[in-house]
């Protein structure tokens, strides 16, 4: 017989807490240093850090809000990927402060390094949304963990190896959080995802909530695709063309989701998660978009992909091939980001001349696609077979989903106390 109540972290979360952190204090105390020139590489604090404002929005606002969705687990949702954030971006500073330390002593941390981290930490928040509400903050603090360094490492790797621009190899998180998360939820896969989790379920306010952090994404993602282009005229490019194959990709998803519908109404999961495809796709081929009607084909093909994907795929991955993934990080962040990956190779084509060098730019550019996935799909089994083990307290299956199982809720026990009092009553009258 399953637990009645989901297992203490007491001993399990509050260490792992306090050592990572002052492990990160100690290693910031002695390798860290603050960049004091202002004016580095075209960056000022002035022009910069309103770019830095707009990624806290979507780490903090944006993501936190998404995973508010199902009816009960609202304090979970936000306050776990708060938490995970938090952490993971401390942790992102100093995996890409590595090779600054190996050559100069030093991690310098200016805007930059904390705007790069920022966008490491959403790879990771990609990730857990496939996982969420069937895992506890250990294991989701983990899972961030090393989902990033395997993101950093990837990044290096293209970067070094294959020589990659470094906008092209960080633009690579939504392919490789996407099969990061769906592996990871194929390992972790329990079998009352089949019948469906009894609190996995939302109602018109939680859903409001959730859409509200989608709007938040929505909005910011043209600063989350152009704040690495260091050019002017790029970064107007970059902003305009997230900007229109958002829009597009809006229009679109509203679309199909009234066409895909039986009684002909909109799908408010659709609005939802479907919407952000084109500014996903958009980004992984910003470095090539130079046109507004190819950003907004762009859109129209990402969201028609998506919203298909997501009405049709999500229920064959989980009879299939035993993926219950929480968030459909698949349709959202999956086939965008493999799209956006073509679109970039057919556009960078398009501009050479030279038949030899699309030749040596597609091979190039299938290996950076087949170095993520292989790099993802391998972290996550590494990933899952560590935090599967059971000295981690995974949660009941009748706990999942719950805020009460990690959060104190006094008026409800309160509530509690008085119902089994009144029941108590009314049998000795009995």
């Amino acid at each position: 017989m399953a637990p009645r109540y989901a297992p203490s972290l007491r001993w399990r979360l509050a260490p792992l807490l306090l050592s990572l952190q002052v492990g990160f204090i100690a290693v910031y105390g002695f390798y860290t240093e603050i960049n004091s020139n202002e004016n580095i590489h075209g960056i000022t604090f002035s022009n910069f850090y309103p770019s830095l404002q707009d990624l806290d929005v979507i780490v903090f606002l944006g993501f936190g809000f998404l995973c508010t969705f199902p009816v009960r687990y609202g304090f979970s949702g936000s306050g776990f990927n708060f938490l995970v954030a938090a952490m993971t971006t401390q942790f992102a500073i100093i995996l890409n402060g590595i090779e600054s330390w190996y050559y100069r002593g030093k991690i310098r941390i200016d805007l930059k390094s904390l705007v790069v981290a920022e966008m490491c930490t959403v790879s990771a928040l990609i990730s857990i949304g496939a996982v969420l509400g069937k895992t506890n903050p250990v294991q989701l603090i983990l899972i961030a963990l090393l989902e990033v360094s395997g993101f950093v490492l990837n990044k290096w790797i293209l970067q070094t190896l294959l020589k990659s621009q470094p906008l092209n190899s960080i633009m690579q998180l939504h392919i490789f959080a996407a099969f990061f998360g769906l592996t990871l939820t194929w390992m972790l896969y329990r079998k009352e995802s089949e019948q469906g989790f009894e609190k996995e379920k939302s109602d018109h306010k939680t859903r409001l909530f959730s859409m509200l952090g989608t709007v938040f994404l929505w909005m910011f993602l043209p600063t989350f695709n152009s704040v690495l282009v260091d050019d002017a005229v790029r970064k107007m490019e970059a902003v305009c063309s997230t900007y229109l194959a958002l829009a597009v990709s809006a229009v679109t998803a509203a679309a199909v989701s009234v066409l895909s519908s039986p009684k002909g109404k909109l799908n408010p999961n659709h609005m939802q998660t479907c919407i952000l495809a084109g500014g996903v796709a958009a980004g992984v081929s910003i470095s090539v978009i130079h046109q507004p009607w190819e950003a907004m084909t762009i859109g129209l093909t990402a969201a028609l992909i998506s919203t298909i994907g997501f009405r049709y795929l999500k229920v064959h991955m989980l009879l299939a091939f035993q993926c219950h993934d929480t968030l459909a990080v698949l349709s959202t962040h999956g086939l965008p980001g493999l799209l956006g990956w073509l679109a970039h190779l057919l556009l960078q084509l398009k501009d050479f001349d030279n038949q030899t060098m699309r030749i040596r730019f597609a091979i190039f550019h299938i290996g950076t696609l087949l170095t993520t996935i292989t790099l993802s799909l391998s972290m996550a089994v590494i990933t899952g077979l560590l935090v599967k083990l059971n000295f981690w307290r995974p949660t009941p299956d009748r706990k999942c989903f719950d805020d009460q199982a990690f959060w104190e809720f006094p008026h409800l026990a309160v509530l509690k106390y008085s119902a089994k009092k009144e029941a108590s009553a009314a049998q000795s009258l009995e």
